[in-house]
């Protein structure tokens, strides 16, 4: 039996927020008392933990999540260990490791030391753009990392276009402190949201 690993981000209503915005709410809207069942209503920002954008966040005429190709969050995936950029990642960090045409890249920085309940961190590690124009150089699938945003304090969110203009999948909000470097299968399956530019996922890698 495969091990499964889960690498999602727990949503709750205590689940950190971007930008520390209150995003999630559970409201009961049965219970076993009046109801002999329970049943809940909730409310989630399309960007709620563990999620995957679309084109369409940032390409005006993009294509939205319902409309991705399932190809590029499920499959071969290499998990490498950041963990030394302390600021961000960029195409020299990425020279020294070793990444294939075809693959998915998850990317494990610092970030993943951080709970999935703290209060928001603004200067979190990120992928620079010259970081993103190497993996497009190297034809990836799809890229992940272990916070929030892929980005922050990019003109023109040069790092999202980059890689969307290509067509290679991010997907943010992923949970990786509990997982080693190396070679796995990916399975990232985004809610079916009509017409979105993003949505929140489940996401497990499979060990080889």
């Amino acid at each position: 039996m495969k091990k499964i690993i889960d690498i999602s981000w727990p949503v709750s209503q205590a689940t950190t927020g971007y930008k520390d915005k209150n995003i999630v709410e559970f409201r009961e809207i049965r219970h076993f008392a009046k109801d002999g069942f329970y049943e809940t209503a909730f409310c989630l920002s399309s960007h709620t933990g563990t999620h995957v954008d679309a084109p369409s966040h940032f390409i005006k005429d993009g294509a939205s999540i319902d409309q991705l190709d399932l190809k590029t969050v499920i499959g071969d995936c290499r998990v490498l260990d950041v963990t030394t950029a302390l600021e961000k990642i960029t195409g020299e960090v990425l020279e020294n490791q070793k990444i294939e045409t075809g693959d998915i890249i998850l990317l494990k920085t610092a970030n993943s030391l951080k709970t999935a309940t703290e209060k928001f961190t603004p200067h979190f590690v990120y992928l620079d753009v010259t970081g993103a124009e190497y993996l497009v150089g190297k034809k990836v699938k799809a890229v992940g990392i272990d916070y929030l945003g892929i980005e922050h304090s990019q003109k023109d969110h040069v790092t999202h276009t980059t890689l969307m203009k290509k067509n290679i999948t991010i997907i943010e909000g992923l949970r990786l402190g509990h997982v080693k470097a190396g070679n796995y299968m990916l399975i990232c399956l985004p809610l079916l949201m009509v017409g979105l530019e993003a949505a929140p996922a489940r996401a497990v890698l499979v060990e080889e």
